[in-house]
């Protein structure tokens, strides 16, 4: 396992910076082909979307009155427009899909398990952020505008003016309802902490309500109605950073309670049977070799082929132990070490003896023949 994981790493850490770019193209084209696809299914519908989105503006215009197109091809380009995001809208789950499939052969296992969550609930979030600005923050802001107008103007909005705020207001709605998840990456990363961010809290109600000031229009209804909820999941996002830190305290508690080895050594052990193997291996190839014997050690290697045997015990003495209390006169000593019998023993001449030696070497010469062969 660890091999394959070294191999992983080293393809990974090999691989060069074209061959990242060619990725990155592939995960862009596939989410633009969804991206397609879904607005070429939606397009014969793009005139019934966009009555659906100026619904909460139609319902507060007076009776019989209903939105102008002040632009020669604006009946056409809103509805186009509108289709369009809303296709990419649609396509939001494949779009982040392809962005974290080119992220995460990057990431170790413990960021897979914190990251991929948040990225399925950040289009969870961002879906109930453009739906609680259509059914909530349209019809107070229009039911404002309304009460507003001076006596003797007629309302009557633009169909292309209409569209740039409503997807302004989804834009910005969709944002802020990402607040947690952006709370919970920043706590992770170990920036900050949640003690830290709590004791931050004023100057983030002050910063909520700048956010609003610049993504809404100029009212306090739509303002209000985008601070608030940014506040509520900024506390939100405090609660799920404490119970990731208290996680990871856990997790590092119990890593740091189980034996570490030292990779040192570990590496050192594998050296070291490396390096048997491939002594062992050497010395498996190398052929056997005998030594020669000197014509010393021939003489009395000959010698020692008529050495004397222990002798049996005669009938009639078994049980008894032989007692020896010296060498016999009928004994006789070559080397020093090993008595022999002298009727058992008889000198060779020296022809005999060289003839005996001669044949004695030249045995080890025939192994090593034979061994090469071999």
């Amino acid at each position: 396992m660890t091999n394959n994981s070294d191999q992983d790493y080293r393809s990974l850490k090999e691989q060069p910076f074209v061959a990242h770019l060619i990725e990155l193209r592939d995960r862009v084209m596939r989410a633009f082909i969804v991206v397609m696809v879904i607005f070429v299914c939606l397009f014969p519908w793009a005139n019934d979307l966009y009555q659906l989105v100026s619904k909460p503006l139609l319902a507060v215009l007076p009776d019989g009155q209903n939105m102008i197109a002040t632009g020669v091809i604006s009946p056409f380009l809103a509805p186009f427009k509108l289709t369009l995001v809303t296709a990419i809208f649609l396509a939001m789950p494949v779009i982040l899909y392809q962005l974290w499939a080119f992220i995460a052969p990057g990431l170790y296992k413990h960021e897979k398990r914190v990251l991929m969550p948040m990225v399925g609930s950040s289009a969870l979030l961002f879906y109930l952020g453009a739906f609680f600005a259509y059914k909530v923050v349209f019809p107070l802001i229009f039911e404002f505008m309304k009460m507003t107008t001076p006596e003797g103007v007629d309302m009557i909005p633009d169909i292309t003016q209409y569209l740039e705020l409503v997807l302004t207001l989804f834009f910005a709605f969709g944002l802020a309802f990402e607040v947690p998840i952006a709370t919970i990456i920043v706590v992770w990363m170990g920036l900050t902490t949640p003690d830290k961010l709590t004791q931050k809290r004023p100057y983030v109600v002050v910063g909520a309500f700048c956010i609003g000031m610049f993504l809404t229009p100029p009212d306090v209804i739509s303002q209000t109605l985008l601070a608030i909820p940014m506040l509520l999941l900024f506390e939100v996002g405090i609660i799920f950073s404490r119970i990731i830190v208290r996680n990871r305290e856990e997790r590092e508690s119990c890593d740091s309670e189980e034996p570490k080895t030292d990779p040192g050594d570990s590496d050192a052990d594998a050296d070291a049977e490396t390096e048997d193997a491939d002594q062992n291996d050497e010395a498996e190839e190398q052929p056997v070799k005998k030594p020669k014997r000197s014509s010393k050690t021939a003489g009395i290697a000959a010698a020692e082929m008529v050495e004397l045997q222990p002798q049996e015990n005669p009938a009639g003495t078994e049980g008894e132990e032989e007692t020896i209390t010296g060498p016999s006169d009928d004994m006789l000593s070559l080397d020093g070490d090993r008595m022999f019998e002298k009727d058992r023993f008889t000198p060779l001449t020296e022809e005999e003896l060289d003839i005996e030696l001669g044949n004695v070497d030249a045995e080890p010469e025939e192994t090593d023949e034979v061994d090469k062969d071999a």
